[in-house]
């Protein structure tokens, strides 16, 4: 208590110390920091970040109880582990140069604007589902979020487009040349066409389901990006969150979910996850989940 005193008294001299080089200089180190922390969270690097953070620890203890040996091979694996976090991250790395190199370096620091096409994109897609589901042609398309698909992305052809119905009616047209695989958008864009995606590996998945629908529950487990689904088989309509797939969707049903998730208010985005949102709208459809085999 008599310490926490002192310091209170001690604190006006303290600050008498700091000049504006000191702030600047914290200013820099935290906005780093938070720029590091928000990295972290867009790109799938959360279980690397812990296996640092468990290293870092490993090492304080080795000092603690000065264990020789285990400190040696720590200090080892952290000079090779810098090599290996940058073969890591390459894509993010070229990312950040890219940017660095095409003047386009605000993009990473601040929040872009894209309402508009993410307005135009939760239009285009449902209209482009309601026929593509009346004719039963396969579609299958992501909507990243926080989490980067760079990886994904390297899978198929990279495109930069808007999102219009008759873009995505030719590209699922079953004899374009990018049926196949996925659509990606970002930030209410296409960015990529003809993307292989993880499949699941939840066991407990219905035999009714085919490829389509597992790689599209595959990618929402690995990311929280919102998939859409058309069956080539019955034309219904699902939507894959956070490893849930909801089957049938009517395009109205699909509408306000994708927009609920894409575009949530300020207020409700902090109050409530992904999945507790999904199923409070899947509360007030009826009539669903009826039997029948879905393709792949």
């Amino acid at each position: 208590m008599e310490m926490i005193l002192q310091t209170m008294q001690l604190a006006p001299e303290y600050f008498k110390l700091i000049g504006l080089a000191d702030v600047l200089d914290m200013a820099v180190i935290a906005f780093g920091i938070y720029q590091l922390f928000r990295f972290v969270r867009r790109s799938r690097s959360g279980q690397v970040v812990k296996a640092i953070l468990f290293i870092m620890a490993a090492m304080a203890l080795s000092n603690l109880f000065h264990l020789r040996v285990v400190r040696t091979v720590l200090n080892n694996a952290v000079e090779l582990g810098v090599i290996a976090l940058v073969v890591i991250f390459q894509p993010e790395v070229r990312r950040f140069l890219e940017q660095m190199g095409s003047g386009k370096i605000k993009e990473l620091f601040v929040a872009e604007s894209y309402s508009n096409d993410l307005e135009t994109a939760v239009k285009e897609t449902v209209e482009a589902y309601t026929s593509l589901s009346k004719d039963k042609v396969g579609a299958l398309m992501v909507f990243e979020r926080r989490t980067l698909l760079d990886d994904v992305l390297k899978t198929g052809t990279t495109l930069d487009c808007q999102v219009s119905d008759q873009l995505l009616k030719n590209l699922f047209w079953n004899k374009a040349p990018l049926h196949d695989g996925a659509v990606i958008v970002r930030n209410g864009r296409i960015v990529g066409a003809g993307c292989m995606l993880p499949l699941s590996g939840n066991v407990n998945l219905s035999r009714e389901l085919g490829m389509r629908h597992r790689a599209g529950i595959g990618i929402s487990e690995n990311s929280d990006a919102v998939v859409a689904i058309v069956s080539e088989e019955t034309g219904s309509i699902s939507v894959a969150i956070n490893g849930m797939l909801k089957r049938h969707l009517s395009p109205e049903t699909l509408e306000r979910l994708l927009r609920n998730e894409l575009m949530p208010d300020a207020g409700e985005e902090n109050k409530s996850s992904a999945a507790a949102r999904l199923s409070s709208v899947f509360k007030g459809i009826k009539g669903e989940n009826a039997n029948g085999k879905e393709d792949s």
